[in-house]
């Protein structure tokens, strides 16, 4: 018996201080190693991201915003705001309904297959509206131009960027309301374009936040 007590007293010590150290190096050391050298190195992803104007965060260049009109009464979705550039369809967010002190947006895709008739619905409507909000007089937008991300939303629906063929679509909308040249919003495309990332990585993007915190500057003079 004595032995037996204290083979389980140096076992429970042994696990005891098998606990400690792993604690010590996996919940102490290892972070704090981890988040120095992230921080050292590259600060920017490590922080978020963060896009700033003005002084001040206005969001993070990894997740997509929206640019609408205050919400009217008696409208379930507000109008879009069409003096900025427009984002990808959003249609897979939605709000939490369980953490109501917050309301936090869950991020997901909308989870239709190709055939259905609420995602047919959905892209149609899309496209409508699109060839409708961007095309201005003696310059009206084909519905065969229209580009996907365009009318449909990632698979997160946080996007944060669109493709330059939808960027290119806004330009003359953007311009007329804006009263710009249609050549200065192109330039601010072109130099928003981000190429594929190592030269074969994915499709070329543009980040909408960024684009309209320049086209703002512009607007304003800066």
């Amino acid at each position: 018996m004595n032995n037996s007590a204290g083979n389980t007293v140096r076992l429970l010590w042994a696990g005891l201080r098998a606990l400690l150290v792993l604690t010590i190096v996996c919940g102490v050391i290892y972070p704090l190693a981890v988040t120095g050298v992230a921080q050292g190195i590259f600060p920017g992803n490590a922080n978020g991201s963060e896009i700033t104007a003005n002084g001040k965060v206005v969001g993070s260049e990894l997740i997509g915003q929206r640019y609408d009109l205050p919400l009217k009464k008696g409208e379930e979705t507000a109008a879009p705001d069409l003096k900025w550039f427009q984002p990808r369809p959003s249609n897979g967010l939605g709000t939490n309904s369980v953490n109501t002190q917050y309301k936090l947006i869950l991020s997901g895709a909308t989870n239709r297959s190709g055939d259905n008739k609420d995602l047919i619905d959905w892209v149609t409507a899309a496209k409508a509206a699109v060839v409708k909000d961007n095309s201005v007089p003696g310059h009206p937008v084909s519905p065969s131009d229209v580009p996907a991300d365009a009318v449909t939303s990632s698979g997160s629906g946080l996007d944060p960027a669109i493709s330059p063929q939808y960027a290119q679509i806004q330009v003359r909308r953007v311009a007329e309301r804006n009263h710009l040249g249609v050549d200065q919003v192109e330039k601010l495309v072109e130099q928003h374009t981000d190429g594929r990332i190592l030269g074969f990585v994915g499709e070329p993007r543009v980040n909408v936040l960024q684009l309209n915190i320049a086209l703002k500057e512009l607007v304003n003079g800066g």
